[in-house]
């Protein structure tokens, strides 16, 4: 087990890597789901279903990654309100290229959405690594273990 913790501790920011990977492929699948839903069913405006299913996914992504990828115990409003700086930019930016090639254009909605979602995978996570917690990273083991004492 000593051997594993070791290999973990080796590797820190490729494990943290393929945690984010893992947590945000799960938010991707809400985002799909939830915007086949949307769109398919309900029939919303494709950039509503957009908006709405990549909502879900940020909050999903955000709760998973805060908690076991970046570990970190910083200030929870300050940390959402960075991610929510980050959407306040990606958002807008990836409705209007969303709206351009499939709705302009004419491209597949599911392709523009994959290739929307490959955009905020990559920007994401260097942004919370970065900028959300970069001084917090795997803080919140060490605050645990000062509350015990």
């Amino acid at each position: 087990m000593e051997r594993i913790k070791d290999f973990f501790a080796a590797h820190r920011e490729t494990w943290r890597a393929v945690k984010f990977t893992l947590f945000s492929a799960s938010a991707g699948i809400i985002q799909i789901v939830s915007f086949a839903l949307l769109n398919e069913l309900l029939h919303l405006p494709y950039w509503l279903s957009y908006l709405i299913a990549l909502v879900l996914s940020v909050l999903w992504n955000f709760t998973l990654n805060r908690k076991y990828t970046f570990r970190s115990d910083a200030n929870l409003p300050v940390a959402m309100f960075k991610v929510a700086c980050y959407y306040a930019v990606f958002t807008p930016l990836s409705t209007l290229l969303e709206h351009q090639l499939a709705d302009r254009l004419g491209w597949n909605e599911y392709l523009v959405t994959a290739i929307n979602m490959l955009l905020n995978f990559s920007t994401e996570f260097l942004f919370q690594r970065f900028v959300v917690y970069g001084q917090s990273i795997d803080t919140a083991a060490q605050a645990e273990s000062k509350q015990a004492e």
